[in-house]
């Protein structure tokens, strides 16, 4: 690797973690953009033909825009297994199902949020049935906790809800219920495990070309930091909405 691609590769990273802490993600999105092999105007040209095709044959459901990575040049049995999460501009899964384990604070609010929720006795009532568990893991996308009840949660429920990959993320008196929710709705997660081809939700038909592209664009350039050689592992890079055919991008 020469020099100025040292120097690049490193700008990347900083970007994505002054992205994740809290920088504001369109200015750094221009920083990275300087960096990626994979232009606005080619993700915008890929967003305008996945909507294309999507009105060609509309559907009774609002299509999920996925995101598909291939890698190469890594070996998931001795390369260390990377996993990262980041908060996206605009929210890709607003129907994604969030339910509140909560105490009675919560609870009151998440119902007058109209939002689904939990309380002690009803965890209690599962008794760590192992199936009644699953079943409540499978029933939601994800969980919002209490923070007093986080510790007790698996004395509650067992691993069942680790196994599963959903694992509350706590709340606290202070925020603000449905916005902690809102930012579930937002993140996207990226974890090597024994393949190597991954897929992430970056957003929906519905929204504007430029959300999309906004997403995508970073997601894209998140993923490449989380890289031991950045783009060098970079294989392959599609869009594809839920029913629709894979636009490479890349």
């Amino acid at each position: 690797m020469s020099s100025t691609e040292t120097s690049s590769d490193r700008e990347l990273l900083r970007c994505a973690l002054r992205i994740l802490n809290g920088d504001d993600p369109f200015m750094e999105l221009s920083r990275l953009t300087i960096q990626s092999k994979v232009s606005v105007s080619a993700v915008r040209d890929t967003v305008k033909a996945l909507r294309t095709g999507s009105e060609e044959k509309p559907r009774n459901f609002v299509e999920t825009v996925e995101l598909q990575i291939g890698l190469k040049n890594y070996d998931p049995q001795r390369d260390k297994r990377f996993s990262g999460t980041i908060k996206l501009p605009n929210i890709p899964r607003p129907n994604m199902s969030v339910c509140v384990l909560g105490d009675a604070f919560h609870c009151d609010q998440a119902k007058a949020a109209g939002m689904e929720f939990q309380s002690v006795e009803d965890l209690k009532k599962l008794n760590k049935n192992k199936k009644l568990i699953k079943k409540l893991a499978k029933k939601y996308d994800a969980f919002l906790a209490s923070e007093a009840l986080i510790k007790q949660i698996p004395r509650l429920l067992g691993p069942g809800l680790h196994k599963a990959g959903k694992f509350p993320t706590p709340i606290s008196h202070a925020d603000e219920i449905t916005a902690k929710a809102d930012e579930l709705r937002s993140m996207v997660k990226f974890q090597l495990k024994k393949v190597l081809c991954l897929g992430c939700a970056i957003g929906n038909i519905k929204m504007t070309d430029e959300q999309l592209v906004g997403n995508i664009m970073l997601a894209i350039n998140f993923l490449v930091s989380l890289l031991k050689k950045n783009w060098q592992n970079v294989k392959s890079l599609y869009l594809k909405t839920s029913m629709g055919k894979p636009e490479r991008l890349y």
